[in-house]
Order: structure tokens, then sequence, then C-alpha cells
């Protein structure tokens, strides 16, 4: 049997890609963050790394190969998600004054220190633009100046199975010569792939709830149907996490005039909100959607603020709880959420979803197979 890779996962926050690099087979063997709540809940669901809290800009790799058993150079892939506020599109001063943008650094720093065979980072597709480009170059020149090619692309969630739409700018490079390998879309229009995953494979087995409700842990709705309700749930038995935000009497009154693939523009126009009423009607496309059974996701934030997007369960008068976002960013339902409903609402949104971290670490993987092909066909030619 061969040897897993190992991994050490910087801005891990709850573990999304944590997650993923596990299912595809790594051995993820640290993490970091500074938010405590999200540290929390990634040592509770990944107890065989070891957690290292507080800024990065504290950690050392000398810390980080302590708590691995390593030592410079042995450690096979370094992954992180820098801070992406700073180069968010919803962030309307964003630019490299924001001190956030700079702790790509940060990881730069720790790659020299740890000097791991494989390096992966993702960001939001902002950071192409932001400062003109300016953090990709030096994203890219540094990785080089340590002695790493490497390769970056925006990969969309939805192509590997998870119901949303979610765009990210992912780097990929490594010191040691392997090919650099991007993962295969799974799920498409496409000949030979899946249907896209819907919201109702998603979530349509969790249970009722009404506006504001809690009732703790929940039996499921009705049995797994399909092939993302029966990965998810896995061997759980019950619901967690699953609650729904209140909303005030005003919210709960407009949302009764919104459909499926409805939004603001269906509230009649003496019940929108002040500010709404000034607005033209291309303006603030996802405000107040509802989501349509048969549909994506819009990209699960770190609110699931009907306010912000379309947040509105598709038949459910109310906000989607954290298991619904958790769900529609891939998460498995054993993963529970520490921490307050805001904080974990947080954590599920920053998150890289699970199913796209599995995608890429099974690429890192494909990489490693088809180079050692390649020396293996080396070795019977000279023998030959």
């Amino acid at each position: 049997m061969k040897k897993s890779l190992t991994a050490i996962d910087l801005f891990c926050g709850a573990g999304g890609l944590t997650e993923g690099l596990r299912q595809a087979g790594f051995q993820v063997l640290a993490g970091n963050d500074f938010d405590e709540a999200a540290g929390a809940t990634f040592a509770a669901t990944h107890r065989d790394a070891k957690f290292l809290p507080g800024p990065v800009q504290q950690i050392t790799a000398e810390d980080f190969l302590k708590a691995s058993g390593l030592r410079r150079g042995e450690l096979d892939c370094l992954v992180g998600g820098p801070p992406c506020q700073a180069f968010s599109v919803y962030n309307h001063q964003r630019g490299m004054h924001d001190e956030r943008s700079q702790l790509f650094r940060e990881y730069l720093r720790l790659v020299e220190g740890l000097y791991p065979r494989w390096v992966v980072m993702e960001n939001v597709t902002g950071i192409t633009s932001a400062g003109g480009g300016e953090a990709v170059r030096a994203i890219v020149n540094g990785l080089n100046r340590l002695g790493y090619r490497v390769e970056h692309q925006t990969l969309k969630a939805e192509d590997y199975g998870v119901p949303q739409e979610r765009r990210r700018v992912v780097f990929i490079g490594n010191r040691v010569g392997f090919p650099i390998v991007w993962p295969s879309k799974t799920h498409g229009t496409s000949l030979g792939q899946e249907a896209f995953t819907t919201i109702q494979d998603a979530i349509g087995d969790l249970p009722l709830l009404m506006n504001g409700e809690d009732r703790g842990d929940l039996p499921y709705r009705h049995k797994a149907k399909g092939t993302y309700q029966k990965l998810l749930r896995g061997d759980s038995t019950v619901v967690k996490n699953h609650s729904a935000p209140r909303l005030g009497p005003i919210n709960v009154e407009r949302l009764k005039f919104i459909p499926q693939g409805g939004s603001w523009r269906d509230i009649p126009f003496e019940l929108l909100p002040a500010g709404m009423k000034k607005a033209k009607r291309s303006d603030h496309t996802k405000r107040y959607g509802r989501m349509t059974w048969d549909g994506l996701s819009c990209t699960v934030l770190t609110k699931c603020d009907i306010h912000w997007g379309a947040y509105i369960h598709p038949d459910q008068d109310r906000a989607i709880s954290v298991r619904e976002a958790a769900r529609i960013q891939s998460f498995p339902d054993w993963f529970q959420f520490e921490g307050s409903r805001t904080e974990q609402y947080v954590q599920v949104g920053n998150a890289v979803p699970p199913l796209l971290g599995r995608n890429i670490g099974e690429a890192l993987i494909k990489a490693h197979s088809i180079d050692e092909l390649y020396e293996n066909e080396q070795e019977l030619l000279a023998v030959g």
C-alpha cells in the first residue's frame, strides 16, 4: 500500500479543504487559523491533525515542523486560502492597500520555511483584477523565486458536483518537476458528465422548519434520495446545525410574494425597503432571491442574509439554515460546526467546498502517478 501524501492547511478555517484532501487520500498533519470558533470546528472534525491557533504572522515553519514531525523538505503539500475579503467583488474598497491582501506573503514565507514538494493556494476571482493583477504576479513570481513552477486557473465548483455557482482561482505548483494536472470536470452538460447537482439533490431530505425555529438535532425528512444525499449523510442519523434565523414580520410578509426563482422585484412596491424603492429593476439582482429546486445556489457567503442574495428556501418562508448552507457547500452531515450561529455561517461561507478540494487532491495524486509511470518506463527502456 502506497504511503499517503501529507499536507498542512494554512488559513484552514473550519477545514473544508482539509476535508476534501482527506477524502482524496491525503494525511493532513496540521492546520492554522486565527478564528477561534473555526479552530474549534477544525480540531473537533480532524482529530488526526494538529491545530495551531493564532495569527499566521505568529506561526513559524518550525512550529509546523514540530507539530507534523517532519523535517524541512519532507512535506508533500502546503495548501491554503489567505483571507479573500480584500479581493472580493463585494468589497467596493478592495485592493492591495488592504492589509489582508498581504497575507499571501505569509504563505510564501512558510513555503520557504517548509519547502514542500507541492503548493496549492486558492482565492476569489477578484484577486486577478485587484491592484491591476499585482497580487497574482507577486504570488507567481514569489513561488518562482523559491524554485516552484506554478500555474493558475479559475475553477467552477458546480463542475465538480457542488450545487452552487462558485468561482475560485487556484494556484498549483511544485518544485520537483512533476506535471501539473488540473481536475477534470465531473458535472455539466457534456457527454459523459453527470448532471449538475441541484438544490433538490442537496437539501430536499432535510427537516421542515418554521421561521426562527430551533429544535436542536432532528431526524431526516425521508430516506436519502440520490447520490449526493447518500454521500453527505454517510452514517449520520440526525441533522445538526439546522435552525432557521428569525426574520422580522415585515420580511416574512415580503417573502409571501416571492416565487421560486423570484426576487425583490416580486415584492409589492409599498413593502420594499426604503433604499430599494429607488433602485432600478436591473439592480440588486440576487437580493430577496428565492432558490429553485431544480437550479443551483448562488455563492454561499459568510452571511446567508436575504438582503444580500438568493438565500430564501425554495418553498418555506425563511432563510436557509447553517446545515442547508453546509450541504450546498458539500460538507458531510457528521461535520458539526462550533460557535454561535453567526460564527457557523461565517465558517461555512469562508470554506473551500470539500468536493472541490477532493478533486484538487485527486489531481495531485494523479500527477504523482503520471510521474511514477514515466520513471518506470524510463527504467524499463534503460534495462532493455
